[in-house]
């Protein structure tokens, strides 16, 4: 196919695509810069939305903004453009995240164009799913997937999913006994509907999800003890699909490969009929998330811990403009 034109309109198009991305909270840490000289976007973390009580060192920050960098990457290949990436370019200027320069499309970005449909189509479900196991052809096809943007994808047998699970139990404790850690779920958390109606951000109570009666899926209940008229309860599968995303090393470009990894990933699923969804509860603390990894594995440090199963997509939540968050220079 032809490329399309790199004019306001096109560029608006490939931000809102990368804007539609995951992050800690529905935070959306990132900015662009297009540089019309060089034909090259420029990623940049908006710390304004980072949150020091639970995610101190930026790592989940990263991972959002990794996960954006690939939505944008998808939504160049669809555009007709091949795409030169670069991680942390600049030794000098660590707040340039990445840059994406537009290239001739060749080769490999006809599969990163495959998953485009599925920008739209992924929603994080914080709804029960089946208690069925995911296909052991999808979970190779995943495994792929994350190794093909430098991260390593494992399935827990049933000893480690249940250590998963007793981790995020500890971290749901550890939080009711230190109120201040909650401050971030509230600051991002938007109650009511003439709230929602106008949010740009944050976790709506329609993504909430029923309340969890029964069942031992990890999902993070972001209404607490607060009560939200008209939600319902429901009892979650017993043996829930968990997936580890993790990486070698431990550093930002690091992060911003998982973050990739785990986008691509999580189109995939989608792509393949699974829901998903994300908990980094258990990662937030760390002596918590040292318990995560497979001492068998090759894997260094876990980045994040996926959901995925059989079951509804959850709703959309709010975005940004992309006026807020893109620059063209």
């Amino acid at each position: 196919m032809s490329a399309q034109p790199l004019d306001t309109r096109t560029l608006t198009t490939l931000v809102t695509a990368a804007t539609a991305a995951p992050s800690l909270h529905n935070a959306q840490p990132w900015r662009f810069r297009w540089l019309s000289a060089d034909g090259t976007f420029e990623l940049h973390p908006d710390l304004s939305r980072a949150m020091p009580r639970t995610d101190p060192d930026n790592r989940a920050l990263h991972l959002g903004c990794g996960a954006a960098l690939l939505n944008l990457r998808v939504a160049v290949a669809h555009a007709g453009w091949g795409t030169d990436t670069a991680l942390l370019p600049d030794p000098e200027d660590p707040h340039v995240l990445a840059t994406v320069r537009l290239t001739d499309a060749e080769g490999p970005h006809d599969e990163l164009a495959q998953l485009f449909p599925a920008i739209d189509r992924r929603h994080t479900s914080r709804y029960p799913f089946e208690d069925m196991p995911v296909p052991a052809e999808i979970q190779s096809v995943l495994r792929d997937a994350a190794r093909r943007e430098g991260a390593q994808l494992l399935f827990p047998g049933p000893w480690h999913v249940n250590i998963l699970l007793d981790d995020v139990l500890d971290a749901e404790g550890r939080d009711t006994l230190a109120p201040e850690r909650l401050k971030d779920i509230r600051h991002w958390t938007r109650l009511g509907t003439e709230s929602a109606d106008v949010a740009v951000d944050g976790v709506t109570e329609s993504a909430f999800g029923p309340r969890k009666r029964g069942g031992r899926a990890p999902v993070r209940d972001f209404a607490g003890r607060r009560q939200v008229p008209g939600r319902t309860s429901a009892v979650f599968e017993t043996t829930p699909n968990l997936a580890l995303l993790g990486t070698t090393d431990d550093r930002p470009g690091d992060w911003l490969r998982a973050g990739q990894a785990m986008e691509r990933v999580l189109l995939l699923a989608t792509l393949s009929g699974l829901a998903t969804s994300l908990t980094s509860h258990a990662l937030e603390h760390k002596d918590l998330r040292e318990l995560a990894r497979d001492p068998k594995s090759a894997m260094g440090f876990v980045q994040m811990v996926l959901r995925l199963g059989y079951g509804p997509a959850g709703p959309g939540t709010p975005r940004r403009p992309v006026s807020d968050v893109l620059e063209i220079v």
